[in-house]
């Protein structure tokens, strides 16, 4: 956030915790806090006391994971305990998995000081795996009974509103006395009908037939409903069919974004959480592992190099271009790797169809290697004045590229196919492969066609 828009929301604040009316979003308040944390801590600590109940534990929620536990553990058992109360659900569920991480006997505490009925909730939400559509659906939806008038259902969503029970509705979920959802109608819909029509005379229509997910669906097919059917919100159900919630498209992108960032860093080498830690001694050990591992591959591509010793000291220019055979194998590869591993991930790739996808990046990286052989070996002709020197790179250019593209596509496959995460591992085992291949393939050439 600019110094300018800090400024105005900083004056904002001071008026809402004067106790006036202010626009201003949850997350602009995280950001200003964020921002207080490194100027004045004792700033901080004071405001965030002071913020009202009723938006606290939005503006936790929007705060960095490592700000939220500092904060979290700095306000009392009540305080927390009425922030929850203030949320819907889905986010009440989060903010106490955040404080179990914290201290499992304060998340007891907490939840001691939380009424009855929503403790109830938030621990039926709590109980999904992470993997799970129930763990990130929120159980306030407006329902009507398929017997039941419109006027009458609309009257209710009327009062449920000013009693603050529901935001953000845009659908009425129609379902039978055992709750059963039998159908989706949008309001915008709704309002199209006489009010005195009841909700089975409508509901046969194929329009408002329910997209539902189960709650204990894995969340790649929750996301890939949310795709394919354009959706803004999704209903769960239980495996009778009976209405248990929804799922916003908030949590969707909160989702995907994850997905995408956990991707990112395991392709890297680099553990998502350890990054978030503020203790550079532990995010160095995490990282450390992995470079330990790459330093491995880099010596085993050095034995291979070593083997050909006397070749490269009898014909000086091998060394010269050796690196350029590594180096575009390890792109090549790379490209074919991140296209894999982010197909595997949005599941248009399964081992179903994955001789196509393997056939398509080999062949890819066929013809990128001849493109590349032609130029690379008309510089390398030029430049030390051989024929023969082009040909070998050429011929090292393709067997490499060639190398990278197919296993590019294979690692990434075998390792889903094992069960591991494709994005974990798969950057070292291509770089040992293109390293290897590309050295070997150009060195042994070399000594067979250059040296007498």
């Amino acid at each position: 956030m600019e110094r300018r828009e800090l400024i105005r929301v900083g004056k904002e604040l001071e008026k809402l915790l004067a106790g006036e009316e202010v626009n201003l979003h949850p997350s602009d308040i995280a950001a200003y806090l964020k921002y207080l944390k490194h100027e004045d801590e004792r700033l901080f600590y004071k405001t965030l006391k002071q913020l009202p109940k009723g938006i606290l534990g939005e503006v936790l929620l929007e705060l960095p994971e490592g700000l939220r536990d500092d904060a979290i553990e700095h306000l009392s058992v009540k305080e927390l305990a009425e922030a929850i109360e203030e949320l819907d659900s889905d986010d009440a569920t989060d903010l106490v998995k955040d404080i179990e991480d914290i201290d499992e006997r304060l998340e007891q505490r907490v939840l001691e000081n939380i009424s009855t009925e929503y403790k109830e909730e938030i621990q039926e939400l709590i109980g999904y795996e992470e993997d799970q559509a129930g763990a990130y659906m929120q159980t306030e939806v407006f329902k009507a009974y398929e017997d039941e008038r419109i006027a009458e259902a609309i009257e209710r969503l009327r009062r449920l509103k000013a009693m603050g029970e529901l935001s953000n509705i845009h659908q009425v979920y129609v379902v039978d006395r055992e709750d059963r959802l039998r159908a989706i109608i949008p309001l915008e819909d709704l309002i199209l009908y006489d009010f005195e029509t009841r909700f089975s005379d409508i509901i046969h229509e194929k329009r408002y037939e329910p997209i539902a997910v189960k709650a204990t669906d894995p969340i790649g097919d929750l996301i890939k409903k949310f795709e394919d059917y354009d959706l803004a919100v999704v209903a769960v159900v239980d495996g009778n069919g009976r209405l248990l919630g929804r799922i916003t498209s908030d949590d969707i992108i909160d989702l995907v974004e994850e997905q995408a960032t956990e991707q990112i860093y395991n392709l890297a080498g680099v553990d998502e959480e350890s990054e978030e830690d503020e203790d550079i001694g532990e995010v160095t050990k995490k990282r450390a592992w992995w470079l330990l591992i790459n330093l491995g591959t880099a010596i085993l591509a050095s034995l291979v190099i070593g083997l050909f010793d006397e070749t490269i000291q009898k014909y000086v220019a091998l060394a010269v271009l050796m690196p350029i055979v590594a180096s575009m194998g390890g792109n090549a590869g790379t490209q074919t790797l991140t296209v894999v591993v982010r197909k595997l991930a949005l599941g248009e790739i399964d081992w179903q169809n994955a001789k196509r996808a393997l056939m398509k990046e080999t062949l890819i990286a066929l013809f990128n290697g001849l493109i590349f052989a032609v130029i690379m070996g008309a510089i390398a002709w030029v430049w030390f004045h051989d024929q023969m020197l082009g040909v070998v790179i050429a011929l090292a250019m393709v067997i490499n590229l060639l190398a990278a593209g197919f296993f590019g596509a294979v690692i990434p496959l075998l390792l889903k196919k094992i069960g591991s995460d494709p994005a974990v591992g798969s950057s070292v085992l291509l770089t040992t492969v293109t390293d290897v291949v590309g050295f070997f393939a150009f060195l042994g050439l070399a000594k067979l066609m250059l040296i007498q």
